[in-house]
């Protein structure tokens, strides 16, 4: 099918997701249950955050399942566009694909040595690859 290539990407970032879903809870969960952490006091106590309780290295994997959560949907949505109007092969899929390798090794950065200059580059290289594919859409559609 024409255009199609870049729902690779697409579907490799989504399960790089879940990869961070299941990484986050493997070291949240415990990190919880050593603090002691009654989920109740939680809700109740807006005052009281995981952040202020948990070790950082462990918060940090949550943040960047958040992070998963907040440009990525640009990529989705522009990947899915190009995919339909059949503009999702060749360079767009290339650089699709080095959207997705950049917020991987962002992830790992994040999730492990968190060094904010060095994730900051890495989201900036990302965030071209993203503007590249927007504007590649934007020329197609319009």
């Amino acid at each position: 099918m024409i255009g199609m290539a870049i729902l690779q990407p697409v579907v490799a970032l989504a399960a790089w997701t879940m990869i961070m879903w299941f990484w986050l809870y493997g070291t949240r969960i415990p990190a919880l249950s050593a603090a002691k952490v009654d989920p109740e006091e939680l809700v109740n106590d807006p005052a009281l955050t995981l952040d202020n309780i948990l070790p950082a290295q462990v918060q940090w994997k949550a943040h960047n399942y958040n992070h998963l959560h907040e440009a990525p949907t640009v990529f989705y949505a522009v990947a899915i566009t190009l995919a339909i109007i059949g503009q999702g092969d060749g360079l767009n899929a290339q650089i699709g694909w080095a959207y997705v390798i950049l917020r991987v090794i962002h992830s790992i950065v994040q999730s492990t040595i968190n060094r904010v200059t060095l994730r900051f580059g890495i989201f900036a290289l990302s965030s071209f690859c993203l503007m590249f594919l927007v504007a590649r859409a934007a020329l197609a559609m319009f």
